[in-house]
């Protein structure tokens, strides 16, 4: 069996015809994504498919950050078929295209030792926090501090902030982001200091990216969306080092599943000014 299916393998670039198969491949590992949700990394991103006689076996997808920096996600085999290298063969396709750049990735247990194979090193971790039964105090705003709705005219320096934060240049996924989303702003002094957007996203709603000056400013901006959609499954993926974990599981969003953050090459420096708190996804950090 698995002599014919090394034979049978194929690989091709992923299109938007792929995404129904793509999104069933998610489904048996139990990922959350919608057909939607795949539809809208692959606007961002590329992708790469393993075919095996005719069947879409196996997927990883990569969004480029300017010419430095890139991530890699969605690694997916099919359960049946896997122990084949084909996630090997998945890893190397994207490597190849993405060249030179420094990695980044959240790896699944499953997934740790083919990574490390492939030169990544961990870096930390990131907590999924979700759930729908979830009490949520007032925040405490310090003097001179509100959380406003986002407007148009303030994405250019919310994608700057971004950056900053970062150390990223995505501000093509932000703009995208901000295109079909929710956002509101940390405002203080009069300034931008920071962000937080909430989508539709899986199960329910996704609270990222947060980006805040400090952990006050990033609950107050979470405490915002979380105040105003009581009852909804809202799901939130935090760095280790943001301080929020716990916070979370206070208020009725456990911690249900933990990722090793990766990266291969030079890790991306962060400014001091503001940091992130929440991520996009998974996928995209």
């Amino acid at each position: 069996m698995a002599t014919g299916l090394k034979k049978a393998v194929q690989l091709r670039a992923m299109g938007p015809d792929d995404l129904s198969a793509a999104y069933e491949l998610s489904r048996e590992q139990q990922w959350p994504h919608r057909e939607k949700d795949w539809d809208r990394m692959l606007d961002l991103g590329q992708g790469v498919i393993v075919e095996s006689e005719g069947r879409i076996v196996g997927t990883t997808m990569w969004w480029t950050f300017g010419e430095d920096v890139a991530s890699i996600g969605m690694v997916i085999v099919s359960k049946d078929v896997q122990g084949q290298g084909l996630g090997r063969q998945l890893m190397n396709a994207a490597l190849e295209q993405i060249g030179e750049r420094t990695v980044l990735l959240n790896a699944t247990a499953e997934g740790l030792n083919l990574y490390r194979a492939l030169g990544f090193e961990t870096v930390g971790s990131v907590y999924q926090h979700q759930g729908a039964a979830f009490s949520v105090p007032i925040p405490e705003l310090i003097p001179n501090e509100r959380v406003a709705p986002m407007k148009a005219g303030e994405i250019p320096d919310i994608v700057e902030l971004d950056r900053h934060a970062t150390g990223l240049n995505r501000g093509r996924a932000v703009e995208y982001l901000c295109s079909y989303t929710q956002g509101v702003v940390l405002n203080r002094d009069g300034n931008q200091a920071g962000y937080a957007l909430f989508r539709r996203f899986g199960r329910g709603y996704a609270i990222g990216p947060t980006v805040a000056p400090d952990i006050g400013g990033a609950k107050a901006l979470i405490s915002h969306w979380l105040g105003s959609n009581a009852g909804m499954f809202c799901r939130l993926d935090v760095p280790d080092d943001s301080g929020l974990s716990g916070w979370l599981d206070e208020m009725g969003l456990p911690c249900v599943g933990r990722v090793t953050r990766m990266c291969r090459g030079t890790a991306p420096q962060a400014g001091v000014l503001a940091r992130t708190f929440s991520l996009i996804n998974q996928a995209l950090g």
